[in-house]
């Protein structure tokens, strides 16, 4: 049994988090509550999902899955409307003149 999918966000994500799981044996003593969130500013593109082997989405408590393997992917890329082309580090020039002439009077 496979279930699930792979995700798509681009073909070059700004961030990328891949895992593969495999055990001989897994029992759950409790359900699992999962999620996944992304935070943050600036406004981004991401997606989550798995792609599951002898292991249904909805576990049961107490059962014992055998030969199971797991493949997550995270992924999330700046929304592009969001990118500044200067980059975060630019600043207006007369912004820094301004700071510099207050350091001077201080002398």
């Amino acid at each position: 049994m496979v279930s699930g999918k792979q995700p798509k966000v681009s073909d070059s994500p700004d961030i990328e988090i891949l895992a593969d799981v495999r055990a001989e044996r897994l029992r759950f003593e409790e359900v699992p509550d999962t999620e996944v969130r992304f935070r943050g500013h600036p406004e981004r593109r991401s997606v989550s999902g798995t792609e599951r082997e002898n292991l249904p989405d909805e576990v049961e408590r107490n059962v014992v899955y055998r030969d199971i393997r797991v493949r997550l992917r995270i992924a999330s890329e700046l929304a592009e409307e969001q990118l500044d082309p200067e980059g975060p580090d630019q600043h207006d020039e007369s912004d820094v003149d301004k700071k510099q002439e207050k350091g001077r009077g201080d002398d």
